[in-house]
């Protein structure tokens, strides 16, 4: 199970960083259809393209969201931004020991097509900021290589 976690935090990890921002006419009829039938209403802010699969970044019930669809309109998995508060307390903890000339800036509840749950705490001091993933207990799993926000700018 560990090594399953960690192959998702990875796929995540790399999948992130290959990301490409492409416009809505590039993203394929299947993948707009099950987003639409998933997400009726919702409005998508920004499409990326993460090696072969598609994210939609939207906001669902006025929380940032979203979702990993792959070219046959098959959903991988949906990401929701949460309150620092509402992440396991060993993810702060662990943070606050390990990351402790950082700010926690961002949480994310990540949760796969088979229902697998891992949180996401970005750490941030000034321009430079990474990702650590946590499984659903607040177990470290990995973190992601430093960026800067230069870095990040589409």
């Amino acid at each position: 199970m560990k090594t399953t976690l960690i192959m998702l935090a990875s796929v995540l990890t790399f999948g992130c960083a290959n990301a490409q921002k492409i416009n809505e006419s590039e993203v394929p009829a299947k993948v707009k259809e099950a987003f639409a039938k998933k997400y009726p209403g919702a409005k998508v802010e920004k499409w990326e393209k993460e090696n072969a699969d598609y994210e939609a970044e939207f906001e669902l019930n006025k929380v940032e969201s979203s979702v990993v669809i792959d070219a046959n309109g098959n959903f991988k998995e949906t990401e929701q931004e949460i309150k620092s508060s509402e992440l396991p307390k060993g993810v702060t903890d662990y943070c606050a020991k390990n990351f402790a000339d950082y700010k926690l800036d961002e949480a994310a509840k990540i949760t796969d097509a088979s229902g697998k749950v891992t949180f996401e705490a970005e750490m941030k001091k000034g321009k430079e900021h990474f990702d650590a993933i946590f499984d659903d207990k607040g177990n470290f799993i990995k973190k992601s290589a430093p960026a800067t926000t230069e870095e990040d700018k589409d």
